[in-house]
């Protein structure tokens, strides 16, 4: 849970770097969260003849920028410009590269986008003795 509130705490940070774990982690909560509100709005009867929730609809509003800058940090860590996010806009083929990018491992060392956030991890913590391997501790 922590990966999660540590991406809503940089809520509009497009710079600096993410490693797939925090983008992973984000992805795996937000999705969590997204079918709970799914089945309230169901429930409760908030949905539209569209079948979107109003919970649901307002989440997502809340959830845009953060996911969109994840997703420019974790390309950051692939060495790659977040204008790669436009891929979105081509259907299918940009939905499969940008998956392919996400999945990649980061770049060892720093590049132009800031510091391996996986370098405490790769050359033992320099951080605190209670901090998750990789996980920055700044």
């Amino acid at each position: 849970m922590q990966w999660y509130t540590d991406v809503l705490k940089k809520y509009i940070q497009f710079s600096g770097r993410a490693r797939r774990k925090e983008f992973w982690m984000f992805a795996l909560f937000n999705a969590i969260i997204s079918i709970v509100l799914s089945i309230i709005d169901n429930a409760a009867g908030l949905t539209n003849s569209t079948g979107n929730g109003v919970l649901g609809s307002i989440y997502s509003l809340a959830v845009l920028l953060p996911s969109l800058a994840v997703a420019a940090r974790r390309l950051h860590d692939t060495n790659r410009s977040a204008l790669w996010l436009l891929l979105i806009f081509a259907i299918v083929i940009g939905w499969i590269v940008l998956l392919v990018f996400y999945i990649q491992e980061g770049n060892a060392g720093d590049n132009k986008y800031g510091p391996d956030p996986k370098a405490a991890e790769r050359f033992g913590t320099a951080g605190s003795p209670n901090a998750e391997p990789g996980y920055p501790t700044v």
